[in-house]
């Protein structure tokens, strides 16, 4: 539209990264709040668990968040959370953040809330996924990779009035979202309370170690390679069942991935996720059509059908008691949050009667044919309104949901008075991360210009 401009982040933001957290960090003296990755969400902070760090001699000064600073997270596991942002809105008084944390500085050119919008909108998710890399399942970002994402640019004025329309309008869409999302919490909520009072007076416990046919394994790791060995997807454990159609063809040998292949009734969990609800969540092995193998991101589990059925064990394991016992025991590291054997070779769970586990699961099975209707449609309530707002963001940075005003400064002239501002400003003292480098004034957007390709 007439008055944007086509811009890289570095030509409107000063993008840093933060504090990697040491032996040395330990907060003793100079301790200051500390904002990891669990604290940032999708255009929201999470601010009930927030450690703290030890500072040195100069440190707060550089690396203390502002107001309209935003923050993006560096790594996940899960690649539609990549690059997830949240504007820093000053809640806590002199607070850092961490080096799997990037902070994007805006300058006067770009409103911090028109940022946050931006950032978190198909427009710029699209790129990042382009340029994430991942490693060992972790897709990560860098300073370097958020300098060159390219979007346009409105005017200020412009950019104030399409965060404006756009409160108003997604104001709405998350108040349907919420009802949606309670009314499956709901249905959530009615499985667990029948599954417990299948259980009630069941006073027989068991360990998972105590109920295996064999040890637990760790899958392997294998790269994609076109005709290969199928190798699981970790995306294929969904809800208790494991998907055996979400698989990739494995750099690897029917000979090689044979110790892996699975067999029905076996029982896959993943042994990490950026999420600490999905780690250690399970999915039984139904039939085997062709032969499949498990990633190094599953541990199986093979149960001794004699001690424990394994359409019970896929039942109970996604039972709030199993849950909390697995999330109490796994640990993070990058943001990514993981479980190992002989965590899960402790989890505790009722364990009545063969026979008694057969009628329980015999029931479940009845209940759940409808609830499934009942979650289908609740979820189709939220894909719904999900496209929804993610059409109108998408339509909002495209210049079509507010009209263009020629009285207003336009983004070209806005990023003149950047240059200069950033050209007044004192030399800083060099580091050795790398900050944004000083760009050349971009060219005026025509409505010809094609939408921007980032540089990978």
């Amino acid at each position: 539209p007439a008055g944007w401009a086509w811009v890289r982040l570095d030509h409107v933001c000063d993008v840093s990264g933060g504090i990697q957290k040491q032996g040395k960090r330990r907060p003793v003296k100079n301790k200051f709040p500390f904002l990891r990755v669990a604290n940032v969400g999708r255009g929201s902070l999470a601010l009930g668990d927030v450690h703290q760090v030890e500072l040195f001699e100069g440190e707060l000064d550089r690396f203390r968040l502002q107001v309209g600073d935003l923050l993006v997270v560096e790594g996940n596991g899960s690649p539609d959370q990549i690059g997830r942002a949240a504007m820093w809105r000053g809640a806590i008084k002199d607070a850092v953040h961490q080096n799997h944390l990037i902070k994007v500085r805006p300058t006067s050119a770009i409103d911090p809330q028109f940022l946050e919008l931006l950032w978190n909108s198909p427009n710029i998710s699209a790129q990042l996924m382009r340029v994430a890399q991942s490693s060992s399942g972790l897709y990560t970002l860098s300073t370097s990779k958020l300098n060159r994402v390219e979007f346009a640019l409105p005017p200020l004025a412009e950019q104030q009035r399409i965060v404006e329309a756009l409160e108003e309008q997604l104001s709405r869409l998350d108040a349907a979202a919420a009802s949606a999302a309670q009314a499956l919490r709901r249905v959530g909520r009615l499985k667990t309370a029948s599954l417990a009072s299948e259980l009630v007076g069941v006073s027989q416990r068991a360990r998972l170690k105590d109920v295996l046919a064999s040890p637990l394994i760790n899958g392997r790791s294998v790269k994609t390679m076109e005709g290969g060995f199928p190798v699981l997807r970790l995306t294929a454990i969904k809800e208790g069942i494991t998907d055996l159609g979400e698989f990739k063809a494995g750099a690897w040998s029917a000979e090689d991935a044979r110790p892996f292949v699975v067999t029905k009734g076996d029982f896959l969990i993943a042994r990490g996720n950026g999420s600490l609800k999905l780690v250690g969540k399970g999915g039984l092995v139904g039939e085997v059509r062709s032969p499949v193998a498990f990633p190094d991101t599953m541990i199986r589990v093979r149960p001794d059908v004699g001690a424990v059925l394994p359409q019970y064990l896929s039942l109970v394991w996604g039972s709030p008691e199993v849950r909390k016992q697995i999330e109490s025991r796994a640990r993070t590291t990058a943001g990514i949050y993981k479980v190992n054997q002989r965590m899960l070779e402790a989890i505790e769970f009722p364990l009545p009667s063969i026979e008694r586990q057969q009628e329980i699961v015999d029931r479940q099975e009845s209940n759940e044919s409808a609830l499934k209707v009942a979650r289908t449609a609740c979820r189709n309530a939220l894909r719904r309104g999900d496209s929804l707002k993610r059409a109108l963001l998408r339509k909002a940075f495209e210049g079509g949901v507010v009209p263009q005003d020629s009285f207003d400064t336009s983004a070209a002239d806005l990023l003149v008075r950047v240059v200069a501002e950033r050209a007044a400003q004192p030399k800083a003292k060099r580091t050795r991360r790398t900050t944004a480098k000083k760009a050349a004034v971009p060219r005026a957007a025509t409505p010809a210009d094609p939408a921007p390709q980032p540089t990978p």
